[in-house]
């Protein structure tokens, strides 16, 4: 299926709602493809914000964990400057052995409550990235959890000492967007994807690490894919679409 004919069976993500909360693993994350929809929204005049479970400490080859965790807190919040964000908390947890389970359910659960979005996005935590790639391992336990958290946030019987602590439930999450290259829901982002651009670019000594590729020219190549690919007509990012 060409890329047109994809996009014309695309059903628009829904925007009845002022406020979306970014959750994802790790710094760099939100960038593969999600910011181009964010710095859509805040155009347009919605509320984003993000949460991360780690600062990226175990993502960069060859630098030690506190130095990879001071770099990639730095690039991320550089990065989110870019697509309209102000607002980015870190929940502490270690990259690269994140565990699915109630700790980790309690933490994304706090931060909904805290945040109190109408839409969740995550990204995909499938077993394959894409087909023939498996996803990693951080990536299949936090989402799974975000999609749980959601639930455990509305729910005051659930992690009560949230409530205690002044956190009140908060069942207003409308729908929970989970970005996936085989998505059937889409936002168009074509006023988005050179803030996105930018966006990832700051992610530069991670980034540096990967490839010996040109920054700049590795964060083009990476949003365009994720929006269609590179000679798209039309730029969408897709989403799997829950509520």
């Amino acid at each position: 299926m060409n890329d047109a004919a994809a996009a014309s069976d695309l059903t628009p993500l829904p925007d009845d709602w002022e406020r979306a909360l970014v959750i994802m693993a790790h710094p760099d994350d939100p960038e593969y493809g999600v910011g181009a929809a964010v710095a859509t929204w805040t155009a347009a005049g919605k509320d984003v914000r993000y949460v991360l479970a780690t600062r990226g400490e175990a993502g960069i080859a060859g630098m030690p964990p506190d130095e990879s965790a001071r770099v990639r807190e730095a690039e991320q919040r550089n990065a989110i400057a870019h697509v309209g964000v102000s607002e980015l908390e870190f929940l502490g947890h270690a990259d690269g052995t994140i565990e699915y389970g109630p700790a980790l359910r309690r933490d994304i659960a706090a931060a909904i409550r805290r945040h109190r979005p109408e839409l969740v996005v995550t990204m995909n935590f499938h077993e394959t990235w894409f087909p023939g790639v498996w996803n990693s391992a951080d990536h299949r336990a936090f989402g799974l959890a975000v999609m749980d958290a959601v639930a455990d946030a509305a729910n005051e019987w659930i992690f009560p000492d949230l409530t205690a602590d002044g956190l009140e439930p908060w069942p207003g999450v409308r729908h929970i967007a989970v970005n996936s290259p085989t998505g059937q829901h889409a936002v168009e982002v074509s006023v988005g994807v050179d803030a996105a651009i930018a966006s990832l670019a700051e992610h530069a000594k991670y980034l540096a690490a990967l490839s010996d590729d040109p920054i700049d020219d590795q964060a083009r190549r990476q949003v365009l894919g994720a929006t269609g690919g590179p000679d798209a007509a039309e730029r969408y990012v897709r989403f799997d679409l829950y509520g």
